[in-house]
């Protein structure tokens, strides 16, 4: 009935960031928040958005109902973005003292396992199941003893849940490679490479970042671009990734979050130029939206004092 629903809301009178934010606040009980770190608007953008959903539905009296097979491929994309929308709030929650949701992660899956049943279902279905499978193998390895966010480096792999990997790779290898492939399969492969790794020391960085480059152009995104200079970073050097970001503007959202501070401070911490990373994690301090990631950015903070000092 929930599946039934989303593509009830995701209707084709409103634009792809209406139905997105209609659908996660309805019938996914995103906070405005929530719907706002998603889609990489303001809250009050997203406020408008669900606002004008809701008007536009009424004003054309459109029925919730499901509409014929033809109609549901038109919105099958949509769909899958909201799901997609749905596995992230729960891996990385903006809940101060949540920061994962595992019902979320668990729901998301759940829903687009049967999705991949349906008729309608396409490669593009099986590489975003293929991707959540992968990232929820780790779960239980991202935090530690005392509850804190772990990085992957700091990561126990023997808790990796080696189940929901192979349930990864198996549904990457039902994705095909008959035709080009999805940003889904590409982040798919991206975790792939994370996880076939027996080290974080031995992470094929070089094909990772390769990697990268072909998602930013499937899918263009400020966000892979901050990603694949960490990519680089890890394997040319601090020097190289901080020099990617420098010379990128990068849009009004991206400088304020907080992971754009965390990194560029990160990386003015490893080129020894501790000034600079000081004021950076400090604003990454102040916008980190949980308790775990406030404390993830502190020990950064501190590292980078006693270096400087």
């Amino acid at each position: 009935s929930l599946l039934r629903m989303i593509f009830v809301c995701c209707h084709p009178s409103l634009d792809r960031r209406s139905q997105l934010a209609l659908t996660l606040k309805v019938l996914c009980g995103f906070s405005l928040a929530e719907i706002a770190r998603g889609l990489l608007i303001s809250p009050e953008a997203a406020k408008k958005r669900v606002q004008r959903a809701k008007k536009t539905l009424a004003r054309e009296k459109i029925r919730v109902e499901l509409p014929p097979a033809e109609e549901l491929k038109a919105r099958l994309a949509a769909a899958q973005e909201v799901l997609y929308l749905l596995f992230n709030e729960g891996y990385s929650s903006a809940k101060p003292d949540e920061p994962i949701r595992r019902e979320l992660c668990d729901e998301a899956i759940r829903l687009t396992g049967l999705l991949s049943s349906h008729q309608i279902a396409t490669r593009e279905t099986w590489a975003l199941l293929a991707l959540m499978h992968l990232h929820h193998a780790r779960l239980e390895a991202r935090r530690g003893d005392g509850g804190e966010l772990l990085l992957l480096e700091e990561q126990d792999r023997s808790k990796w849940n080696q189940k929901s990997l192979y349930q990864g790779m198996h549904c990457l290898v039902r994705s095909g490679n008959t035709g080009p492939p999805s940003r889904y399969h590409v982040e798919a492969a991206i975790i792939l490479e994370h996880c076939s790794a027996e080290s974080y020391e031995e992470t094929n960085w070089k094909d990772i970042v390769a990697l990268y480059e072909v998602l930013d152009r499937i899918h263009p995104s400020p966000l892979h671009t901050l990603n694949r200079a960490i990519a680089v970073a890890e394997w040319k050097g601090p020097e190289e990734g901080l020099a990617m970001l420098e010379a990128m503007t990068p849009p009004a959202w991206l400088a304020r979050y907080y992971l754009w501070d965390a990194t560029l401070g990160e990386l003015y911490r490893r080129t020894g130029q501790y000034d600079a990373a000081l004021v950076h994690l400090n604003r990454a301090l102040e916008g980190a939206p949980t308790t775990s990631e406030k404390a993830r950015v502190q020990r950064r903070i501190d590292q980078a004092s006693q270096s400087e000092a």
